[in-house]
C-alpha cells in the first residue's frame, strides 16, 4: 500500500474533527483556531519498538493508546485541556496493514474519550523498528498553569492512584505474554489523569506538578530541584499496586500518575478537587524541605532516595 492510500485509510478510521479545526488531514499543514484568552501547551513523545514496547506481549491497539496517553499525561501535569494531535508513523514495509488499522483504532478510542482531534502528521519508511511519534497541544489560562518550579519548603507532596503497577505489569508480561492482570493493563494502557490535572490548575490547589513517567523518585527530584527544595518521603504511606514493591514505585516508571505539591494553607482547595474526582485515590506521601537532600523514611530511619529510571544510564 502506498503512502497516500495509507493516509486515506488512517483518515477514514479517525473521528471527524471539531469546528475549531479549520484545515485538517490532507493539506501541507493543519490550521487550528486558538482558544480565546488561553495559552497553548505543546508536548511530544515517542514510542519505539524494542525500547518502549514489544509486539510479543503488547497489541498494536495498546501501542496506539499508549502513544497518545503518555502525551496526554504531560498535558494533564500542566493543568491544561488537550485539543489536537499530530501523528508521525515510521513503519517498516513488512508491517501488516491490519496492525496499522488496530494501532489507529486504539489511539482513536482514547482520542474520542479525551476530546482530542488528530489533525495530521507524517508517514515515513523505517528500515527497522516501528516508531509512533505524537505531538499534542492543549490550552490553559495563564493563571492556571502548573509547572515544576512553584513549590516551597513545607509543602505537602501527593500522588494520584497507585504506584509500581506498570513495572510489575512489564515484569509479569515478560514471563507470561498472555497475562491479563490489572498490573499488565496498567503497563499496556495507562490512563492519563486529565480531569484531575485540569481541576488542580483551575482551583489553583497545587503549587507544582509533574507526571510520573520515570518513577516516583525521579519526579520528586525534578520538582525539588526545579523549586529549590529537598524532600522527605514516608515510604509506609506510598499507595503501592498490590504485588508491586517500593522499588517498583520509586524506580519503575510508566505509571503516569500525577505528583504534586500543595501548601498546607491550600488543603481545602485540594479537598474540593478530590470531591469532584472521588473515584481517584489521592495520597499524601511526604513533604518538601528546606534542606536540599532527598530522603525516604521508614520506621524512623531515613535513607537517600533511590534514583528513578535513567534513559541513557549504564
Amino acid at each position: 500500500m502506498g503512502e497516500h492510500a495509507l493516509i486515506q485509510r488512517i483518515r477514514a478510521r479517525l473521528p471527524p474533527p471539531p469546528s475549531f479545526v479549520i484545515v485538517g488531514i490532507g493539506d501541507d499543514a493543519a490550521v487550528i483556531e486558538p482558544e480565546r484568552n488561553a495559552l497553548e501547551v505543546v508536548t511530544t513523545d515517542s514510542q519505539v519498538e524494542g525500547v518502549h514496547f514489544d509486539f510479543t506481549f503488547v497489541s498494536p491497539a495498546d501501542v496506539g493508546h499508549k502513544a497518545l496517553a503518555v502525551n496526554l499525561s504531560d498535558i494533564a501535569a500542566m493543568g491544561a485541556t488537550p485539543r489536537v494531535a499530530l501523528l508521525s508513523l515510521i513503519l517498516p514495509p513488512t508491517l501488516p496493514v491490519d496492525h496499522v488499522d488496530a494501532l489507529i483504532d486504539g489511539m482513536a478510542a482514547l482520542a474520542v474519550r479525551s476530546k482530542v482531534a488528530v489533525v495530521g502528521g507524517n508517514i515515513a519508511r523505517s528500515p527497522g523498528p516501528v516508531v509512533v511519534d505524537l505531538t499534542v497541544t492543549g490550552s490553559v489560562h495563564r493563571r492556571r498553569i502548573l509547572t515544576r518550579t512553584g513549590a516551597r519548603a513545607g509543602d505537602d507532596l501527593y500522588v494520584t492512584g497507585a504506584l509500581g503497577g506498570a513495572a510489575l505489569g512489564l515484569r509479569t508480561l515478560r514471563s507470561n505474554h498472555a497475562d491479563s492482570s490489572a498490573a499488565a493493563q496498567r503497563y499496556r494502557r495507562p490512563e492519563p489523569r486529565l480531569r484531575f490535572g485540569v481541576l488542580l490548575g483551575r482551583n489553583r490547589a497545587a503549587r507544582a506538578c509533574i507526571d510520573l513517567s520515570d518513577g516516583l523518585a525521579d519526579g520528586i527530584r525534578q520538582i525539588g530541584e526545579a523549586s529549590g527544595t529537598g524532600a522527605i518521603i514516608d515510604e509506609a504511606a506510598l499507595p503501592i499496586e498490590p504485588g508491586a514493591t517500593p522499588e517498583d514505585a520509586f524506580r519503575g516508571g510508566e505509571d503516569y500518575e500525577l505528583l504534586f505539591a500543595v501548601s498546607p494553607k491550600l488543603r481545602r482547595r485540594l479537598d474540593a478537587v478530590k470531591r469532584l474526582t472521588k473515584d481517584l485515590a489521592v495520597t499524601r506521601i511526604g513533604r518538601l524541605t528546606a534542606e536540599p537532600a532527598f530522603l525516604s523514611e521508614r520506621g524512623g530511619k531515613a535513607e537517600i532516595l533511590p534514583e528513578g529510571f535513567v534513559h541513557f544510564g549504564p
